[in-house]
């Protein structure tokens, strides 16, 4: 699949998804100046670091992922993302479902219930060269490749780091009410109420309801409104809206509006991201018979690479053309995910 993604100066980053991997995002960039405010994913976030270093606010601190580490955030954790080094940074990414991670955890690890990631990052060069070959699988067009290289990278994380995700500590009656406060402006999203407003209508005060929401979602409303106009925005260019429509459709004042939050948050402009989403569609449609390998077990292929080779940290990963070799630097010299 060509690369139609957003280039700025010497910053570019192409953010899209690959018809064999259904709902699990992708991403390669290398960002200087780009600086992402706080925000969430629903899916869970493995960005495997190239060059530079990335700081990203998280849990209360800042954190530090330089080359050959890894910046792993589970779903719905508030985050926010810029550089740590002056020539900025360079990593690919993967952005994987909880529901695809769980499956995963069940079979190939001793984990249960729901699984996270127990710290937000990990030095491993081995695993953040098979994050890249993902990528490069699925520019390839290599399903089987994309796939299992895709469980492998996940059962190795959750085995060197992984455990329930931490959950907030809320006062219960707090807790109630932010979670009220978040339904309604849900259901406003086009024309939200302000504090006052929406602290008159849940029987509590401004600042009461500033705190409960903050300690129960990790952010204030109205950046916690930012972030779910934007989610619903690539809803709605994933579905073909047009941004200029989409901007309106979640209340903000115009396409360029959406752009400069939408920029801020996923990294890449709103039209760029939805050519993405086209080409993923396009690609959907010519498929006569689905191979269906992400929602299969593939239990063959999976199970004998997760299970097989020792956890030697200098080992070499595979390349993606041959999951089964050995592979080298050299093998994406000029891959923008290194």
């Amino acid at each position: 699949m060509a690369e139609t993604g957003a280039e700025t100066g010497r910053e570019r980053a192409r953010h899209w998804q690959y018809a064999e991997l259904p709902g699990v995002d992708l991403l390669r960039a290398r960002y200087i100046r780009k600086s992402f405010v706080r925000h969430t994913h629903e899916n869970f976030v493995i960005a495997a670091i190239a060059d530079g270093v990335e700081v990203f606010h998280h849990g209360g601190s800042d954190q530090y992922a330089g080359a050959g580490a890894l910046a792993l955030v589970n779903p719905d954790t508030p985050h926010t993302g810029r550089a740590g080094v002056p020539e900025g940074w360079r990593y690919g990414a993967l952005y994987p479902p909880p529901e695809a991670v769980a499956a995963i955890a069940a079979e190939t690890t001793t984990l249960r219930g729901t699984p996270g990631f127990a710290t937000p990052v990990l030095d491993d060069p081995y695993t953040v060269r098979l994050v890249h070959q993902v990528l490069r699988a699925t520019d390839e067009g290599n399903a089987l490749a994309a796939d299992t290289l895709l469980r492998v990278v996940v059962t190795r994380l959750l085995r060197l780091n992984g455990g329930s995700p931490p959950r907030r500590r809320v006062r219960t009656a707090g807790a109630r009410t932010a979670a009220r406060a978040r339904v309604l402006l849900e259901e406003r999203m086009a024309a939200p109420p302000t504090l006052e407003q929406l602290a008159d209508e849940l029987g509590t005060g401004p600042f009461a309801l500033l705190r409960a929401f903050r300690d129960t979602y990790g952010m204030p409303p109205h950046t916690w409104l930012t972030d779910a106009r934007v989610r619903r925005a690539r809803l709605l260019l994933d579905a073909g809206t047009l941004p200029s429509e989409a901007a309106v459709a979640v209340g903000f004042t115009d396409q360029s509006h959406l752009n400069r939050h939408f920029g801020r948050i996923v990294g890449v402009p709103p039209g760029a991201y939805q050519r993405e989403r086209k080409n993923v569609q396009d690609a959907r449609r010519t498929f006569h018979v689905r191979s269906g390998v992400w929602q299969q077990n593939n239990r063959q292929h999976a199970q004998r690479y997760v299970t097989g080779p020792p956890r030697e940290e200098n080992r070499t990963a595979p390349s993606s053309g041959t999951p089964w070799g050995s592979g080298s630097p050299s093998d994406f010299p000029d891959s923008p995910s290194g």
